[in-house]
Formats: structure tokens, C-alpha cells, sequence
């Protein structure tokens, strides 16, 4: 008789261990397919350099295999908008990307400040022009970023928190482009490639406090591409295209995949 009470004792035990285990398991589960999730910005979030583009995106150039649409694909929220866009820059988030934000939305994710910067203009310059002129742009950029930067972030950032107050923002930043003294044999200078990558940080940099100063996450890729810049014989971005310029220094589906996705999914 003691045996069978303390066998049913036991089996109780063991019954309601199961069903805590199992509840504990269904609630983290619901907690993470329950995540309102929208993916804004320009070409680094929309993927353009990865392929895989949804034809319905048109000129934004969304791909399938860009970190937003992996990052939704691998945890399955409960919605998600991907309003990214290639070529946007801040005005264009806040005219054209923020309509599925709204008060449910648990999770943003953003790139932005690149080409307001003139991203595309200093990379044309740098290819098509002198080392002295490279550089000259390059300081040009960096001035924009210490001018007028800071308030077109801070009016994007003003605008998604008012569409989204009780998300989780998490603001990417952009990678190096160059491996110093790496593989290349041709193309610009060192002293270029110097420049540019030490623009890539300058506005990291000022981004990172922006979205700070906003309570947003930075998260910074720089790590992630370490070792995979152009000129790394590892290459998770491409170098110039002269058959499809716009994919030109953007990452690559694995620059996407390894650099941006376990960036973001730490972040978020």
C-alpha cells in the first residue's frame, strides 16, 4: 500500500513536471511566433547584391535571401512587413516604409543613412577619378554625416517610435569594404581604400549614437565581415560591377546570410 501511495505520488510529480516543462515550451514558443516584425531601409536591408529579387518589389529590389526575409523565415512571427527599399534614403522611410508600424509591431529592424551620406557618389568618384578627388569626396561625406545627418536620423528615428512604441528597434550599421593590403592587385589605392573604410566607421559611429540617444539597439557588422571584405580572397561583398552596377560594394547572399542575419538575430 505504502509502495503503490508513494508510486502515485511520484507519478504525479513526475505528470506535473511534464505539463510545466511542456507549458514553459508552448509559452516561449507562442511568445516568439506572437512578434510583429517590419524590416526597414535601404539596399543593405533589401538585399540588393544577394539575388533572389521578389519581382513584385520592382526597383526596391527586396531579395529572398536578404537577413529580414531569413530572420522571418527561421523564427516564423506572427506578421511581417518588409517595406525596405533599395536607394532610400531617410525622407523615403518616413514617406514610403513606415504604414505597417503601429502599436502591435514588436520588432523593427533598419539600415539607413548610407545614401544620404552620397554612399553611391563616393564609390563612382573613388572608381572613375583621381586618388586626391577620392578623397576629397570621402571628406565631403564625412562633413554631411557631422551636419546634417544627425537630424535626418533623429526624424526617422522620431517617426518610427511614434508608429511603434512599444517595439524593439534595432538599428545595422554597414561593413568595411576593404581588407587592407589584401588580395587585390589593381583598383584604387591603398590610401583610398584607407579613406573609405575609415568613412564606413565615421558613420557607423554616428549612427550608433543617434540610435542610442533613442534607445535603439546598434548593431554593428563590422565583426561579421572581418575577413571577408574585398580584397580578402573571402569576399562577402561585391567589388565594382560594370554589368550590374547597382549590386556593386553590397553584400553578397552569404555577406547577407553570415554577416547580417546572426548580427541581427543577437540584436533582436
Amino acid at each position: 500500500m505504502k509502495l503503490s501511495r508513494f508510486a502515485a505520488f511520484a507519478s504525479s510529480l513526475l505528470l506535473g513536471s511534464v505539463l510545466a516543462l511542456t507549458g514553459a515550451g508552448a509559452a516561449q514558443a507562442a511568445g516568439t511566433a506572437a512578434v510583429d516584425y517590419v524590416a526597414l531601409g535601404d539596399s543593405y536591408s533589401s538585399g540588393v547584391g544577394a539575388g533572389s529579387y521578389d519581382s513584385a518589389s520592382g526597383d526596391c529590389k527586396r531579395s529572398t535571401k536578404a537577413y529580414p526575409r531569413l530572420w522571418a523565415n527561421a523564427n516564423a512571427p506572427a506578421s511581417f512587413s518588409f517595406t525596405a527599399c533599395s536607394g532610400a534614403v531617410t525622407t523615403d522611410v518616413t514617406s514610403k516604409q513606415l504604414g505597417p508600424l503601429n502599436s502591435s509591431t514588436d520588432l523593427v529592424s533598419i539600415t539607413i543613412g548610407g545614401n544620404d551620406a552620397g554612399f553611391a557618389d563616393v564609390m563612382t568618384t573613388c572608381v572613375l577619378q583621381s586618388e586626391s578627388t577620392c578623397v576629397s569626396r570621402v571628406n565631403q561625406a564625412k562633413g554631411y554625416v557631422d551636419s546634417t545627418l544627425p537630424a535626418r536620423l533623429d526624424a526617422t528615428y522620431n517617426a518610427i517610435r511614434s508608429k511603434a512604441p512599444n517595439a524593439r528597434v534595432v538599428v545595422l550599421g554597414y561593413p568595411r569594404f576593404y581588407q587592407l593590403n589584401g588580395s587585390c592587385i589593381a583598383g584604387l589605392s591603398e590610401t583610398e581604400r584607407t579613406a573609405i573604410n575609415n568613412a564606413s566607421d565615421y558613420l557607423n559611429a554616428a549612427v550608433a549614437k543617434r540610435a542610442a540617444n533613442h534607445g535603439f539597439a546598434f548593431a554593428g557588422v563590422v565583426p561579421a565581415f572581418t575577413g571577408h571584405e574585398i580584397c580578402s580572397g573571402s569576399a562577402w561583398l561585391h567589388s565594382v560591377n560594370w554589368l550590374n552596377i547597382g549590386e556593386s560594394y553590397h553584400p553578397t547572399a552569404a555577406g547577407q546570410s553570415g554577416g547580417y542575419l546572426p548580427t541581427f538575430r543577437n540584436a533582436a
